[in-house]
């Protein structure tokens, strides 16, 4: 009895060494494709730089306005590895949100044995819900949260003796890790049926502390959000309430399919 227990832990080891040696494979290929376009892809990300969101609550409208905000210099790069290990993080990052599908299949390959039947047919709005909101929370922060945070840091007691200068690696590293902390925020509602699925967790319990999340939802912004304003802050905050109850509204649906 033993050894059967030892040889399916085994078993359950090796398979995951598979889903896992699978996963990486797709971000190397990737990376391969990603590598050639890092150029590009770093135009794009200088986005937040050169543009603000513009928005009136009393005319009802929202747009991007042209704003250089680095009128006097450009990004440099202080060490001679900076531009190339510059590139190559692009790459990477790029690499694993276009392997992202992948990735939630061999996720989803691997927890699915511990699956009921009828539930085994759901991969495929799994991959598509759990790329999607990664996507949502990505282009949150880039389009709206980074052009807010960019304009508050490099105006911030600007004048006579100070004037910004920033470095492309430390520019690239600050936008990739705040891109992908939203993206795997906002998989909060599938991080949430996966809980209560495994028993740990109930809507009952989830709404019972829903007060204690809007608390640890505007903590979590202020410890992650690069700017100390309170905008900024809720621009988090909110999306993170939000799919709190998303994710209980959805743990609630798959119980109630699961008793039917």
């Amino acid at each position: 009895m033993a050894d059967t227990k030892v040889m399916g832990f085994m078993d359950h080891l090796g398979d995951l060494r598979k889903k896992i040696t699978v996963s990486l494979i797709a971000v190397c290929v990737m990376f391969i494709v990603s590598f050639s376009y890092s150029e590009q892809i770093l135009k794009f990300l200088m986005f937040p730089l050169r543009y603000k969101l513009d928005f009136s609550v009393r005319q009802m409208y929202m747009y991007f306005v042209y704003e250089d905000k680095l009128p006097n210099t450009k990004l440099v790069f202080l060490s001679p590895t900076e531009g190339f290990w510059m590139n190559m993080k692009i790459a990477l990052v790029a690499a694993l949100i276009l392997s992202l599908p992948v990735i939630f299949q061999q996720l989803w390959s691997f927890v699915s044995p511990g699956l009921h039947s009828k539930e085994k047919k759901y991969v495929v709005p799994f991959v598509f819900i759990a790329t999607l909101l990664f996507l949502i929370g990505a282009a949150f922060c880039f389009y709206i949260v980074l052009p807010f945070a960019m304009g508050f840091l490099l105006t911030y007691k600007v004048g006579e003796f100070m004037m910004p200068m920033l470095s492309v690696g430390q520019y690239v590293d600050f936008c990739l890790k705040f891109v992908l902390a939203f993206g795997v925020v906002f998989e909060l509602p599938i991080i949430i049926v996966f809980l209560t699925r495994m028993g740990l967790v109930t809507p009952q319990t989830l709404a019972y502390y829903r007060r204690y999340s809007i608390l640890g939802a505007f903590i979590i912004a202020a410890i992650l959000t690069p700017t100390p304003d309170v905008f900024n802050q809720t621009l988090m905050a909110v999306p993170m309430i939000i799919l709190y109850e998303v994710g209980i509204i959805a743990s609630r649906l798959f119980v109630r399919k699961e008793t039917q």
